[in-house]
């Protein structure tokens, strides 16, 4: 009895100790080692390479591996994608933003808005007025042209370039104001600039006397699903104030985080 009391116990060890060196391997991919083979992540490790060979042919099968095929070496495969995409984030899109929208609302006294991409189209799915303004500026489900608003541009730029491709060829942007960028040659270096500092300006280009500026909302895995707007009149913001910037660009990690974003912002 003692001893196949202790064979159980030797086998349920070994089991685990597999299933925590799978997990293991799993980890050691990420947005910088996207690619491992088999003798570098042994020394990773510090797994024999026999063990770590079997350990990638079994997550392989499984489907949360697969192998380049031109350079034998390991990367993420499907599977893994599709356990990411079932992972509940703590609230939904709207649960998370309204909250943050108010604080930041509050604190500046301007019109603040979630919009959504929709081809080339910005969607608004959440907004709450300046207590100081006299009219609406967007309501929520309205529409409006993703090239000449803050919240579009930063959506835009965020795209992947094959789809970013896909979405402006053939392209003729119209105009809203004279300021309205309808090149898609300046696009599109416009575009690069707001990829690059994080941030988007719509500077009285879709209504001569609005202006507003954008941060993307990110997800659990990056993607930028939403992006978060501050508009209000030119005489009010000033699309060069680093403050009304930084309170944009903050209120929107913020509200990334709720979502399970942890990149830098």
């Amino acid at each position: 009895m003692d001893d196949t009391r202790q064979a159980n116990g030797a086998a349920r060890a070994a089991t685990l100790s597999s299933v925590r060196n799978a997990v293991r391997v799993l980890k050691s991919f990420s947005t910088t080692d996207r690619e491992w083979g088999v003798t570098e992540l042994a020394r990773k490790l510090e797994l024999g390479k026999s063990t770590t060979h079997r350990l990638l042919s079994t997550l392989v099968e499984e489907g949360m591996l697969e192998q380049n095929a031109e350079t034998g070496r390991y990367r993420l495969g499907l599977a893994v994608f599709d356990l990411a995409a079932a992972v509940p984030t703590q609230f939904d899109l709207h649960e998370a933003v309204l909250s943050p929208m108010t604080d930041l609302r509050n604190r500046t006294g301007e019109t603040v808005q979630v919009g959504v991409l929709d081809g080339r189209e910005v969607v608004y799915i959440e907004r709450l007025d300046s207590p100081s303004t006299s009219r609406v500026f967007m309501q929520v489900g309205r529409r409006n042209w993703a090239h000449c608003s803050a919240t579009g541009k930063v959506l835009l730029a965020n795209l992947p370039r094959p789809q970013l491709d896909r979405t402006v060829a053939g392209w003729e942007p119209v105009a809203l104001s004279a300021r309205t960028i309808t090149d898609l040659t300046r696009l599109r270096v416009e575009l690069d600039e707001v990829r690059r500092r994080g941030f988007a300006v719509n500077d009285r280009e879709s209504e001569d006397e609005v202006v507003s500026l954008a941060a993307p909302i990110r997800d659990h895995a990056g993607r930028a699903i939403a992006a978060l707007s501050m508009a209000g009149p030119k005489d009010r913001i000033d699309p060069t104030n680093h403050r009304a910037v930084h309170e944009v660009m903050e209120t929107a990690a913020y509200i990334s985080r709720r979502l399970g974003h942890r990149g830098v912002a």
